[in-house]
């Protein structure tokens, strides 16, 4: 039988380096409250060493999709959500595809892309798509508030709010669904992988505060640079992820963010896994 064990593990979370697939088939139905997801885009960028190609045909790369979707459906709990955090040149194939498998729409988040340039006849493209669903109606859902913009120069509100200022809620204004300070993280020293943009931790940090309660488990899929299992981290969620190249960028990020960090057996994760399977199982520790 082959064993795959960890290649990180906290008193909250576990990362495996396989292929998505291999993790899901591991878990029980029903047992994950959130999933945050942000795939490949199929753009022909190079995810290193062992990741799958980046630049499929548009039918096959919906069914690589549509498939990983359908089993983290089956994964959520009643009222889980699932958030997909994409361009909108898929977002709205894979958002038909979630709502067809019963989901509930919740909301399409836009969220601003910097640094972009025309792209022949259309328009300016100036967003990314952030899908949000949940399994029937929501069974967690947090307000979240974000703090008054103000200008980093002089201090003062960037907004005059209509002479209202002083009617404002004082914990800060609420989530709607733009974000505008989402730009991935482009320069080196705010990155794990150096060739590849990478989402700000704020961002899973956001649906994960959303949608979850402290004890909850999430669940990310495409590990990356590891922002989601950093926020799940630091908001005292379980987490779970897999990522299929090297996760090297990953324990680096926990070692430096994560003070006294050390090999951890977390007890709540392994109720969620299956029995061994006689020719492959994922080790828990």
């Amino acid at each position: 039988m082959k064993r795959l064990a960890p290649q990180l593990s906290t008193h909250l979370g576990l990362l495996y380096g396989t292929d998505c697939f291999n993790l899901f088939s591991a878990l029980k139905e029903e047992s994950i409250h959130c999933v945050f997801a942000d795939p490949p885009f199929n753009l022909g960028k190079d995810y290193g060493r062992g990741a799958m190609k980046d630049a499929l045909e548009k039918r096959d790369y919906l069914k690589w999709s549509f498939a990983w979707l359908d089993e983290c459906v089956r994964l959520l709990t009643p009222g889980g959500a699932l958030f997909v955090y994409i361009l909108p040149q898929w977002g709205y194939h894979l958002a038909s595809h979630i709502e067809e498998r019963g989901m509930l729409f919740r909301h399409w988040i836009a969220l601003s892309m910097k640094g972009t340039f025309p792209r022949g006849r259309k328009l300016y493209p100036a967003h990314y798509t952030l899908l949000y669903f949940t399994k029937g109606e929501p069974r967690v859902f947090n307000h979240v508030r974000l703090p008054v913009p103000v200008c980093r120069h002089c201090g003062k509100d960037v907004k005059d709010y209509g002479g209202h200022r002083k009617y404002l809620n004082p914990l800060g204004l609420n989530l709607t669904d733009f974000w505008d300070d989402t730009s991935p993280a482009r320069h080196q020293k705010f990155k794990a992988r150096w060739h590849i943009n990478e989402l700000k931790p704020m961002i899973p940090s956001r649906c994960i505060q959303v949608a979850t309660n402290e004890g909850d488990i999430v669940l990310d899929p495409f590990g990356g640079g590891g922002s989601t299992y950093e926020a799940a981290e630091g908001l005292k969620r379980h987490w779970l992820g897999t990522e299929i190249a090297t996760s090297a960028a990953i324990r680096d990020r926990f070692r430096r963010h994560v003070p006294d960090l050390k090999p951890a057996s977390p007890v709540t994760l392994q109720r969620v896994f299956k029995r061994p399977d006689p020719k492959f199982t994922l080790v828990v520790p």
